[in-house]
């Protein structure tokens, strides 16, 4: 047996011998062929097994760089730590702290571990024992067993057994960002100098990753903030262009109702708001009338007077304050009628002004169930409110003057009438009474008188127009009636489509008082409006006559009449309010269609 092999041997030396010479017969043995091609074999399953870990190296890197979102970026380069190691548990711990000694373990996204055991363990470590190694020292680190002393802190109840460990630094920028912690390489081996080279090369191409995660939040962070100003400066905007057409509109030939309609409109619009209201002082400043509304139900509001002590309104515009309610269905200060009528719920209302200069109130309403305005809202509006307050005073002043410049022109006309037109009509009058006592004729004696009668009539008519002309110099500090009855003609312009025609005779500033001249005002305002919501007229006139027995209002208009059969509470009123000064009230066609109110009560000297 043991001289087999070495027959075997000479043999084949014999033939190499024979074949190739005695000399490389001499040398092939000490060659050692057997080893070399060993060693060949292993490093070629070295070179395959570099190659393989490169290639899950690069396979790692373009995985963790496949998406920019930074939490799921942080979750991929764990995983591919661990695969890339053999490792069976894997974490990123995140440093946080400003200062060296602050330094501690904010974040720790894990990998390996089950719910249930992160629940078992707890708290996550902040940073302690080997861990806390990498952090004050940012080099890799190996170890055989990661609870050995002194490094070690211990492990906390019910955490999993853990022996072997590799740690490594993740940069970004040069910056520390945190590290890679990964134990138990499978098979119960430690991890050796490759591992390490393969995770520092992972960590490189991490920190490269989350910077770009980091740039794209960043820069998504700022398209946001961007869109958000702009949104800002473009409500702004819209909010600086509701202040510039109240402006343009308040200080032009346009009528201030539909002025102020428009603003209320804008302002709902804006604000999200189902309802919205201006209501300004009366003239005698006993409430508050709703000037403009627009929204749910605004045409039921229009025209309507609130009381100042007992509505939310009311007391913003006497406080100056803004208010804001989340439900005014709970709030005992709001009018409970018109709020289950319109069925209103979150309400804002700003004064227009501020203080004792209130010039009114701007009421935004959205209905029962919405969301509440904020307090962003709350100061943007009162804001509005303020300037809008400005330019009501500054239209205000304008009109003033424009008055003023009126009542001068008023006064020349007035000047002219008494010391021309009067006179010359009184010496027409006296000529044409000469003629009437000689003339002979019949005829001619008739035609004389007539013409002496129109006269005195057109002498009469001047003398009222004059009287009217001067009114602006009774007392300011008391609105004359003339005045307050203009100021309603003038104010239902708006809503008429035209300005109503307007015709004093006799002294009704003189001969009205205060509890006439208010319930006369109310009628008048009743009656227009009631014109403007149903007669369909395109002319409305309005006569008041005083004399030393009664004062009556008549208003006429050539709509479509009263309907036959229509509801007539609201006469009723009128009627009743009448009755109680004394007077009598009527409604009926006019003399040529239409419709004409008659309102009559005792005059007071």
């Amino acid at each position: 047996m043991l001289g087999a092999p070495c027959s075997a041997a000479l043999e084949r030396r014999a033939a190499v011998a024979e074949r190739f010479g005695d000399e490389v017969a001499r040398v092939l043995p000490q060659l050692r062929i057997d080893e070399l091609l060993d060693e060949l074999q292993v490093r070629l399953a070295s070179v395959r097994s570099s190659r393989d870990r490169v290639a899950q190296l690069l396979e790692a890197v373009v995985g963790i760089g496949s998406g920019l979102d930074l939490e799921q970026a942080l979750t991929r380069i764990v995983k591919a730590a661990t695969t890339l190691v053999d490792a069976r548990y894997g974490a990123l711990g995140v440093i946080g702290g400003q200062s060296d000694a602050e330094q501690h373990l904010a974040r720790f996204i894990t990998v390996g571990l089950t719910e249930q055991q992160i629940a078992a363990i707890g708290a996550y470590p902040e940073g302690h024992g080997v861990l806390g190694e990498v952090i004050r020292h940012p080099q890799p680190l190996r170890t055989e067993e990661l609870s050995a002393p002194p490094r070690s802190s211990g492990f906390p109840a019910d955490h999993p057994p853990m022996h072997s460990f590799l740690g490594v630094p993740v940069r970004v920028r040069g910056e520390v960002f945190g590290n890679l912690y990964l134990t138990e390489k499978n098979g119960g081996v430690p991890f050796d100098a490759d591992d390490e080279s393969v995770l520092t090369a992972l960590a490189a191409a991490a920190g490269v990753a989350i910077d770009n995660a980091r740039l794209f939040e960043d820069s998504r962070r700022l398209a946001a903030e961007a869109q958000d100003l702009y949104a800002e400066a473009r409500r702004r905007q819209d909010w600086l262009e509701i202040t510039s057409e109240l402006s343009r509109g308040l200080l032009s030939a346009e009528p201030s109702q539909d002025v102020l309609a428009a603003f209320v409109h804008r302002v709902r619009v804006l604000t999200r708001a189902d309802l919205a209201v201006v209501a300004v002082p009366t003239p005698a400043g006993d409430g508050l009338e709703i000037v403009a509304s627009d929204g749910q139900g605004a045409d039921r509001l229009l025209n309507m007077m609130i009381g100042i002590e007992d509505t939310l309104a009311g007391r913003v515009y006497k406080s100056g304050v803004t208010a804001v309610v989340e439900d005014v269905r709970r709030d005992e200060r709001a009018g409970q009628a018109t709020i289950a009528a319109f069925g209103l719920g979150p309400a804002l209302i700003a004064p227009l002004g501020a203080g004792g200069a209130s010039r009114g109130a701007l009421s935004l309403t959205r209905l029962a169930g919405s969301a509440p305005f904020d307090a962003e809202l709350a100061q943007m509006t009162t804001e509005l409110a303020l300037q809008a307050a400005l330019v009501l005073e500054l239209a205000q002043r304008r009109r003033d003057s424009e008055q003023l410049s009126l009542y001068a022109d008023r006064d020349r006309i007035a000047r002219d009438l008494h010391d021309q037109a009067i006179q010359r009509l009184f010496g027409l009058s006296m000529s044409l009474q000469g003629a009437y006592q000689i003339t002979q004729k019949p005829a001619v004696a008739k035609r004389i008188a007539q013409g002496i009668e129109d006269l005195d009539e057109t002498i009469k008519v001047i003398r009222s127009t004059i009287f009217a002309l001067g009114a602006h110099e009774l007392d300011q500090n008391a609105p004359s009636l003339r005045a307050e009855v203009i100021e309603v003609c003038e104010r239902a312009t708006g809503t008429l489509g035209f300005s109503p025609a307007v015709r004093f005779t006799g002294p009704v500033d003189t001969l009205v008082d205060k509890s006439s001249a208010e319930h006369l005002v109310a009628v008048l305002r009743e009656a227009l409006s009631n014109t403007a919501r149903h007669a369909r007229a395109t002319s409305v006139e309005v006569d008041l006559a005083a004399d030393s027995a009664k004062v009556t209002l008549t208003v006429t208009d050539n709509g479509v009449g009263l309907p036959d059969g229509g509801r007539r509470s609201g006469l009723a009123n009128l009627r009743e309010g009448a009755e109680q000064l004394g007077g009598t009230f009527a409604a009926g066609p006019g003399p040529a269609g239409g419709t004409r109110l008659s309102w009559s009560v005792p005059a007071h000297a």
